[in-house]
């Protein structure tokens, strides 16, 4: 799809554009810390790692897992992460930007 060899895309996604993220309490200074919004791979990565950690699976490669746990996933099926090429747009499905879709809780792993 992308010319690439081997992956190239994203398995799973979380909330990762910053205008709508979360709200984080974090450090601003060495002294002082504020709550910010947060969004990107910044906050996506923690997110999905918390899920599979919740989820209590201690082996295995954790890539092929939700390809194996489809119904665990909320497939995104609109939006894009840019103006490049198909591989930027949302779809019924696997799709670039958002993979499989969004952990639905820990049944994603």
């Amino acid at each position: 799809m992308t010319g690439c060899r081997g992956r190239a895309m994203a398995d799973v996604a979380a909330v990762a554009d910053p205008r709508t993220g979360l709200a984080v309490y974090a450090p601003t200074s060495k002294t002082s810390s504020a709550w910010a919004q947060y969004g990107g791979t910044s906050l996506s990565s923690p997110i999905v790692a918390a899920v599979y950690a919740l989820s209590g699976r201690t082996s295995g490669y954790a890539n092929t897992i939700p390809y194996a746990h489809t119904g665990g996933l909320f497939d995104v099926t609109s939006g894009r992460n840019g103006s490049c090429a198909s591989w930027c747009a949302a779809k019924t499905g696997w799709d670039g930007p958002t993979g499989l879709g969004t952990p639905n809780g820990t049944s994603a792993f």
